[in-house]
């Protein structure tokens, strides 16, 4: 599937999107896979309470399952100005 990062996350991570095969069953399970690759994935997923994610395109909580997702997106709360 595809991950897109976005904002701070992306900084963090260093790179826009990349592919990922997975056996995650929901986002949660999909960051825990992701924050043990390696300290700036451990750095991005540090705090999930200042995250936000959609799967494929709709925002969704992080147990959220990933059954037939093909595109999950990680970004900071939006605000307005």
């Amino acid at each position: 599937m595809d991950v897109l990062y976005f904002a701070w996350v992306r900084e963090r991570i260093g790179i826009p999107k990349e592919k990922v095969d997975t056996n995650a069953t929901t986002v949660a399970e999909l960051v825990d896979e992701l924050r043990a690759r390696e300290e700036r994935y451990a750095a991005a997923f540090a705090d999930l309470s200042a995250l936000r994610v959609a799967v494929d395109q709709e925002l969704t909580d992080f147990d959220a399952p990933l059954a037939g997702a093909r595109e999950v997106a990680f970004f900071p709360p939006m605000t307005g100005g």
